[in-house]
């Protein structure tokens, strides 16, 4: 579906050069960025919780933490 969408000059001028650089059309170039921008909307839900375990040196590493935990030893 075709849509008009005002950008201001210096803007094209950028996505100009970024997609002269990466051998794509400015249409293409702007069609990756929505794909990337929707992708990163839907892990916003996920991101904050990344990592999060990460200073938990009682725990050991994840995958003996899961064996303990599924041999009945939370301990």
């Amino acid at each position: 579906m075709r849509t008009l969408v005002e950008i201001p000059d210096d803007d094209i001028r950028w996505l100009d050069e970024a997609a002269a650089e990466r051998g794509l059309s400015r249409t293409a170039l702007v069609r990756e960025a929505v794909t990337q921008l929707r992708e990163g909307v839907s892990r916003k839900g996920i991101d904050p919780f990344c990592g999060m375990w990460r200073d938990r040196s009682d725990i050991g590493d994840g995958q003996g933490y899961t064996r303990r935990i599924r041999s009945g030893d939370a301990g």
